[in-house]
């Protein structure tokens, strides 16, 4: 694969997979618009890697807190809130684990078209626009209830259409249940850290059976570039939600959409 191809769709996925304007719709139009090759699924699962690695860095000391309450938890050392926020990311990746394993051939035979991204981009963008204008903003991630877990949840599995935004649904659903922008944002990146994984490993499976040969260099360039973009995106975007709202993510999601509906309409 050329360096140019490895660096731009490694600095997309970094800046994409945290921002609510879906990595995977990126990942499959990029080489759609730009006339490349398709990438590969083992340089996909190689970008998945760097950005699982930038959320647990960036995450490292909470994810630790979590560990050892949620631990302690269970040998009935009480329900702290790290134990219950552990809990939280725990139980609401289930059932988009559940519709994964039900829906991956239609998902990815089917669903990844430019249209069905285009749909998935404007109308979830306007969600979100509607989501972050009204929400009440008065709790935090450890205010959680099992309810607006479920609900979260539930709505992480709806972002198995590409375009919808896996943070961009959970953040939606966040700020609707009263969420603050980014109490919304830190619950959809710790969510993110079991998808990944179970995402991945699903991938790898794949590799396994295709005998795809590795290609070492590609696949840590790669990985290296999306974990540092990653990074820094999660850095910044949880500082800009402080002080503005999601407009600037809306109206990109609407201008993308509508240029590929009218592009492949």
């Amino acid at each position: 694969m050329p360096l140019l191809h490895i660096v731009v769709l490694a600095i997309v996925q970094g800046l994409t997979e945290f921002l609510p304007i879906s990595s995977d719709a990126h990942l499959v139009l990029m080489p759609e618009l730009l006339g490349w090759h398709y990438q590969g699924l083992a340089f996909d699962v190689a970008l998945h890697v760097g950005t699982l690695a930038a959320v647990v860095i960036y995450f490292r000391h909470e994810l630790v807190s979590m560990a050892r309450e949620w631990t302690r938890s269970l040998v009935g050392r009480g329900m702290t809130p790290d134990a219950r926020l552990a809990w939280a990311v725990l139980l609401g990746t289930i059932p988009v684990g559940l519709a994964g394993l039900l829906l991956k051939d239609l998902v990815e035979h089917q669903l990844r078209t430019p249209v069905v991204i285009g749909f998935a981009s404007v109308g979830f963008g306007l969600l979100l626009w509607w989501a972050d204008a009204t929400g009440k903003r008065v709790r935090d991630e450890h205010g959680l209830t099992w309810k607006d877990v479920l609900i979260i949840g539930c709505a992480q599995a709806v972002a198995l259409i590409p375009g919808t935004s896996r943070s961009g649904i959970t953040m939606t659903a966040g700020r609707m249940l009263g969420l603050k922008r980014a109490a919304a944002a830190r619950y959809s990146f710790l969510l993110s850290i079991p998808v990944i994984v179970l995402a991945g490993s699903l991938e790898i499976i794949d590799l396994v059976r295709q005998r795809v040969p590795p290609q070492w260099g590609e696949f840590l360039l790669g990985a290296v570039l999306s974990a540092i973009t990653a990074y820094l995106c999660i850095h910044f975007f949880l500082r800009y939600i402080q002080h503005a709202s999601m407009l600037v993510f809306v109206v990109y999601r609407v201008l993308l959409g509508a240029f590929l509906l009218y592009w492949f309409l």
